[in-house]
Parts: C-alpha cells; sequence; structure tokens
C-alpha cells in the first residue's frame, strides 16, 4: 500500500509505502467427515404386505470445516461410507489452505471433474462452506442464499411405519394434538388395509389434518406389488378422505407412468426423494410428472443445485416440500433455504417424529436431537428460522464418541415372493448398495 506525501510548499510529492494492515484471508485447515449410529434398544421388526422390514438403527454423518482462526463450519450429510469416503478422499484434499469465503469458487474447484457420488458429497460440504461463511460475515446462511423472504416455515409431523390401521390413526391423532398441520405415513398393508388406513386416519385426527400418503416406491413387494391400474384406483378410493398428497406410488424411474397418474387429477402426485441429479429434477418438473417436488439439501448436491429445483418449481407453478429424514441439524440446514421462497412455492418442511420425544409415535432416535445443543424453535407447527449468524445453531460435537459408528446396514428388507433379502447400508436416498437372494 502507498501513500503520497506532500514535502514542501513547492509540491513535490513523495511516494512513503506503508505496510498493508488487513489481515490475510483465513484458510481452511481441516475438513472431517465422521459416521455416527443411534441403535435401537432391540431390533424392530415390522410386517408388511410383501414381507418384513426389520431396523437396527439409524445412522448420522457430521461434517466439519475448521480454519486456521478457530471457527468451525458444521453440516450434515448422507450417512453411507461411500460419501464420508468421498469427503475425506477426494473433497478435502481440494479444500486444504483454501479460503472459505470464497464459496463460488470453490464449488467449481472442487465439482470439476466430479464423479455423481462426489457431486452429492460435495451437497453436504457446501452447507457447512456455508455456515462457516456465515459466522465470518456474521449474516445468517439464508442471507447468503438470496434472503429471506418470512422467518417461518410451515412443517409436518412424519412417522407411520408399517402397523395395523388402528396404529396409524393413533399416530396421526397424536400428531395432530402436537400442533402439525399435516402427517405423513408409509401404508404397506395391501389395498384394503391401506384404504382402511387413511380412513380411520381421517376419523381419528378430525377433518383438518393433512394425510400424505408415502408410498415410497413401496407398492412394488415382489410378485404382491400393485399395478398401475390398481394405484389409480385405490388413489380414487382415497381421495374423498382429501390426501394432501400421494408420495411416490410407482417406480421412480418411470417417468411416464407419473405424468399419466398426475394428469388423471385424482389426488396431487408428490415425488423427488429418488434423483440423484439435477437433470432428473428438472425432468419430472418439465415432464408435469408431479404436483410436488421433494428434495432435501444434504442428499440432493447442496444448496446450488436444490435451490435450482425450487427455482424450477416456481416457474413452472409447481410446489415443493423438503424431504427430510434424519437429525435436526438437517431441518434447519434445510429450512435456511426454504425460507428464501414464499409459501406457495415452498410450502412444507418434514420433521420426523421419534419416540425419545416422549410420544409413543415410530421409533427412538435420540442422535437427532442431541446432536444439537438446543432445541429448534416450535410454534403452531411452524419452525422459527434461527437468527444467528451461520445456521444459527450449536453443534454438539460430543455426538461423534457417545455415538460411534456400527459398521454394516440399518437396516433389512425380507420379501416373501420371490424369496429376497435386501440390506441397506446407505441413506435413504441411495438404492440398495447390497442385495441378494434367500
Amino acid at each position: 500500500m502507498f501513500v503520497l506525501v506532500g514535502t514542501s510548499p513547492h509540491r513535490h510529492w513523495d511516494i512513503l509505502l506503508t505496510p498493508d494492515t488487513s489481515p490475510p484471508p483465513m484458510r481452511i485447515t481441516d475438513v472431517q467427515a465422521d459416521l455416527m449410529s443411534s441403535p435401537m434398544p432391540e431390533p424392530i421388526r415390522m410386517r408388511f404386505f410383501g414381507g418384513e422390514r426389520t431396523i437396527f438403527k439409524r445412522d448420522a454423518a457430521l461434517v466439519r470445516i475448521q480454519t486456521d482462526r478457530g471457527l468451525v463450519g458444521y453440516a450434515p450429510a448422507p450417512a453411507s461410507e461411500r460419501t464420508i469416503e468421498a469427503i475425506r478422499t477426494t473433497l478435502r484434499p481440494k479444500l486444504l489452505g483454501s479460503d472459505p469465503i470464497r464459496t463460488d469458487d470453490l464449488a467449481r474447484q472442487a465439482l470439476d471433474g466430479a464423479s455423481p457420488s462426489v457431486v452429492q458429497a460435495f451437497g453436504a460440504v457446501q452447507i457447512a462452506l456455508y455456515d462457516l461463511r456465515g459466522k465470518i460475515e456474521g449474516r445468517p446462511v439464508c442471507d447468503l442464499l438470496g434472503g429471506r423472504v418470512r422467518d417461518h416455515i410451515r412443517l409436518y409431523g412424519s412417522a407411520g411405519m408399517y402397523q395395523p390401521p388402528e396404529g396409524y390413526a393413533a399416530e396421526a391423532a397424536a400428531v395432530a394434538a402436537l400442533g402439525f398441520s399435516a402427517f405423513k405415513m408409509r401404508p404397506a398393508l395391501g389395498p384394503e388395509n391401506d384404504l382402511r388406513t387413511v380412513e380411520l386416519m381421517r376419523q381419528a385426527a378430525g377433518p383438518h389434518l393433512g394425510l400424505c400418503v408415502d408410498a415410497h416406491a413401496w407398492w412394488r413387494m415382489g410378485d404382491r406389488s400393485y399395478t398401475p391400474a390398481r394405484i389409480e384406483q385405490l388413489a380414487r378410493e382415497m381421495a374423498p378422505y382429501g390426501v394432501t398428497w400421494l408420495e411416490e406410488p410407482l417406480p421412480p424411474e418411470d417417468r411416464d407412468a407419473y405424468a399419466r397418474l398426475r394428469r388423471a387429477r385424482i389426488v396431487p402426485v408428490a415425488a423427488g426423494e429418488h434423483e440423484t441429479s439435477l437433470e432428473g429434477f428438472l425432468e419430472i418438473i418439465h415432464r408435469e410428472a408431479v404436483d410436488i417436488v421433494q428434495a432435501d439439501v444434504a442428499h440432493h448436491g447442496g444448496y446450488r443445485i436444490v435451490g435450482k429445483v425450487l427455482g424450477a418449481c416456481g416457474r413452472h407453478g409447481r410446489q415443493f416440500a423438503f424431504h427430510s429424514w434424519g437429525t435436526l441439524l438437517e431441518i434447519v440446514a434445510d429450512a435456511h433455504l426454504g425460507v428464501c421462497f414464499p409459501e406457495q412455492v415452498c410450502a412444507w418442511l418434514e420433521y420426523p417424529c421419534y419416540s425419545h420425544r416422549g410420544q409413543n409415535i415410530m421409533y427412538p432416535y435420540p442422535l437427532a436431537d442431541e446432536i444439537l445443543k438446543n432445541p429448534l424453535r416450535i410454534e403452531k407447527g411452524d419452525l422459527l428460522l434461527p437468527t444467528g449468524p451461520g445456521l444459527g445453531v450449536e453443534v454438539d460435537e460430543s455426538v461423534i464418541e457417545r455415538y460411534p459408528y456400527i459398521p454394516g446396514p440399518w437396516s433389512v428388507f425380507r420379501l416373501a415372493s420371490p424369496p429376497e433379502e435386501w440390506a441397506l447400508s446407505g441413506d435413504h436416498i441411495v438404492k440398495w448398495e447390497s442385495g441378494k437372494s434367500r
């Protein structure tokens, strides 16, 4: 840096060199990614129309980006060994020594020639970079994403897995009592009992609770799978009960079948959880295959990709509902993007309901809450966005030691016909990573 200093009345000027006192850029010194497991007290076995599912544990992953000045950015990540390996071996070397403020440059640097699995892993890393940048600049992440247009987002209570119709009805009433305006459940009891479940839920919860029926691509149960014609008929039978949406009733890759079902205008159709690229999301929007698009930031490529999905929804008259099937850290990361869009575009954010909170709903998953030092603020079924810098929450790193990772699948499905067994060793949008016939 230099200044001009006058040395005489005759206006002779000397150049005086002075040191630049501005601090050097902050640098990334480490990128860490850890898997954790929250085991069930006992394996949970649940029968469905085509077989049995056993849940042994729930896995979670935490990303930490450290700097040379002591600041740390945090993020949730897909809880799979493949994702953690991509972060540790591919993304970490590309980020070390970089200025964390340059989020766009870092994205280009990290994704140059990247494989799909690395692109997905970077989505989680990008959340941590934005959390870190927000802390550096003293601004919430939503301000870095374009700015909030509201300070809250509507939640839907999510639970309901493979139980008698009366069990689903009791859960629907419990979720309504908690103040949520909608309940999402996962039916797999056969057509007659699936319909009876919806009828009983409506009776138990009253006329105002939204009912989201998540077929979870699970009307594909071996030889007992529902045909497209049966799915359409079942949708017609459910429609009088005021279904908010029917989620993934068909194989996710069958775009034509989704478009035909949506054109029938029976109930709103939702999908997106199993998409693996921005192009896939844009295809289901442009082909008018769904009414409601679903994604979550940590699993679908980060703020860059999911922001583009939300933008496309706004341009094409689609609604967006966050899919979020994990920890409170995942929920708040999604919420920072959701509040940047009006409610008519981004309508919902999923809030899983777990039994460790004191309700007889689903199963316990204490790690989901303990990853944060303080609970999120929920009022009348809406999440109030934290206002502090970055994500606005304090992460409790002690969960890494308190919930050590247990290798192996977290869930196993056994089909009756044909006899097959499938182990799910990744996270919710990852297709079966290993499988074998019995």
